[in-house]
């Protein structure tokens, strides 16, 4: 009997394969809820401010053997006597006794001001801050500091101020939003070293308000973390591999040449192996600050191969032109009407199916939202390979986030059209299936058999797709963890550790699944007669593929029917 493991395997076989699959996607959950830590983890620092009258370019620490000369507060009588062009606001990182290591994996630092409301020194609209920054590293405590980068940058001010502005609220403060000051994609010392200096002149940091204080948090993801993410790769990378290996050695041998579906199965198999890669094993031990541009591109291929995959993985089972595509938000909509006006008026041939460039606008989509991304992602971490501090959220551009909100446009549509063409598969298979002729009982409840397994992995696909947007949004509203009797649950480790799982473990079904059967090639290397003459009476009897040959029998069926 020809056809896929998911069509020949027992139902008995096929249950205790879902419990397993089911077992694992708790385990992976539960391994991010009580083993992993908190991914991140935000340390608030108050900046020194620390004298330098010289404006030399030396660096000042605000502690240890060579700590700054400093002041507490501008209202302090030295204060007085000092511009504003000679304080440096200096933060040490990590705090004392504390030192920072290469599982942190990476750091962020976000800055909040202190400005107190003066009717003199108001801030003004739409005000620029420029921040004359630099960042400096050594490995203990007696060394000398070494200059790692240094860049001015301007970002834009926004702050309100909540009461009316009288002489009775002079020196409430206002709320300002915090302005992201750097990212450092490699954490590979122990100590850093951050001063900024608020350059002030005719035109420079002017209408900026009265500062008081300076808060500086930096982000950085726990090693306890990124220990269990890492080990997650590793047992997934070979897992992944083999099967991957094992299935296209599978496809090898059959007769017949693969089809496109076999060959996008296999392209996923590849990206999937690329997306689980631990390279950073190697990043704990080199300074690569390439790391995060490299995940972000792991990331970006492996979702595009899968959205590619259900695109195509519901084309070929749904046999309608490219045109399709152009309404698929309204077949959402109106799917009872319009599934039955293109299931009559819009089939292709046969020499349509099996060409990806009937799949054009549909890739082409998706091609277009993943290089929007690249884009987004190339401008704002490609840079900080040379500088940190840059931030595309400093531009009008970034501060509309429009790169980000074209692709979250593009990626709900191709959820909505997604959804509109299982829904037509569905119509589709019906369709067939009561055109099918006049059979034995029993065969025609194995293939009500196959429908039904088919069915069920297509809602599988949607609810890990709605899945992974509805915990999405829960953890964006919810708290990061969770009290459970003496437990605590890590809600944001478990959503990413389960998300992950969950993909892992799609793609391995899905490979699995999909393979050849056995029997498929019992039936090719042997000299099974009696069963090639089965399987011809049974093309003759059901006469559904005309001589089309095809990975599962519900390929074959949703195909055109056979001329009597």
């Amino acid at each position: 009997m020809a056809g896929a493991i998911i069509e020949n395997m027992s139902t008995k076989k096929l249950v205790f394969f879902g419990f397993f699959i089911l077992v694992f996607q708790v385990l992976f959950i539960m391994v991010g809820a009580l083993i992993a830590p908190s991914p991140t983890s935000a340390i608030r620092y108050l900046a020194t401010k620390c004298i330098d009258r010289h404006r030399a370019r030396s660096w000042l620490a605000p502690w240890g053997s060579n700590r700054c000369q400093q002041i507490h507060s501008f209202d302090d009588p030295l204060a007085k006597t000092l511009d504003a062009n000679n304080i440096v606001f200096a933060v040490h990182v990590p705090l004392p006794n504390k030192e920072m290591s290469p599982w942190f994996h990476y750091m962020l630092a976000v800055l909040q001001f202190d400005i107190a409301f003066k009717l003199i020194n108001q801030i003004e609209d739409n005000v620029i801050i420029t921040i004359d920054a630099g960042l400096a590293f050594r490995d203990d405590l007696r060394s000398e500091w070494t200059t790692k980068f240094h860049s001015v940058e301007q970002r834009p001010l926004r702050c309100i101020f909540e009461v009316s502005k009288t002489y009775e609220n002079e020196g409430r403060f206002y709320h300002c939003d915090p302005i992201p000051l750097m990212e450092l994609a490699s954490v590979a010392h122990k100590y850093f070293l951050i001063n900024l200096r608020l350059p002030v002149n005719d035109t420079v940091n002017v209408g900026i308000g009265e500062i008081k204080d300076i808060h500086l948090v930096a982000i950085h993801q726990n090693g306890g973390f990124t220990r269990v993410w890492i080990t997650m790769k590793t047992v997934f990378s070979p897992w992944i591999f083999v099967e991957t290996v094992w299935y296209w050695h599978r496809i090898s041998l059959m007769a017949r040449h693969p089809v496109l579906l076999e060959k996008v199965i296999f392209a996923l198999g590849i990206s999937v192996t690329f997306l689980n890669m631990p390279v950073e094993w190697l990043s704990l031990g080199f300074e690569w600050t390439w790391m995060l541009l490299f995940e972000d591109s792991q990331q970006g291929v492996f979702y595009y191969t899968l959205f590619c995959f259900w695109i195509i993985f519901c084309g070929e089972h749904l046999m309608v032109s490219t045109f399709y595509y152009y309404f698929t938000i309204i077949v959402s909509i109106l799917a009872g009407q319009l599934c039955n006006f293109f299931q009559q008026h819009t089939m292709q041939d046969q020499s349509q199916r099996n060409r990806l460039s009937a799949y054009w606008w549909q890739v082409g989509l998706v091609m277009f939202s993943s290089s929007i991304l690249l884009i987004f992602d190339l401008s704002e971490r490609g840079v900080h390979l040379t500088n940190p501090f840059y931030s595309v959220w400093a531009s009008e551009i970034g501060t509309k986030i429009t790169f980000v909100i074209v692709a979250g446009i593009s990626v709900c549509l191709y959820f909505l059209s997604l959804c509109g063409m299982v829904r037509c598969v569905f119509r589709n298979i019906d369709g067939k299936i009561h055109q099918l002729p006049e059979m034995p009982e029993a065969r025609r409840l194995r293939y009500k058999g196959i429908v039904f397994r088919f069915k069920f992995f297509m809602l599988a696909t949607l609810a890990c797709a709605a899945m992974t947007v509805i915990f999405f949004i829960l953890n964006q509203v919810s708290e990061g963890h969770w009290h459970w009797r003496d437990h605590t649950l890590q809600v944001h480790s478990a959503f990413l550790t389960g998300t992950y799982g969950m993909w892992n473990l799609y793609v391995f079904t899905v490979i699995f699944l999909y393979a050849p059967s056995n029997h498929y090639n019992k039936n090719k290397s042997g000299d099974g007669q009696q069963t090639d003459v089965l399987e011809k009476a049974e093309s003759q009897e059901t006469q559904l593929t005309c001589g089309e040959q095809g990975p599962t029998e519900t390929y074959r069926i949703t195909g055109k029917v056979a001329e009597e």
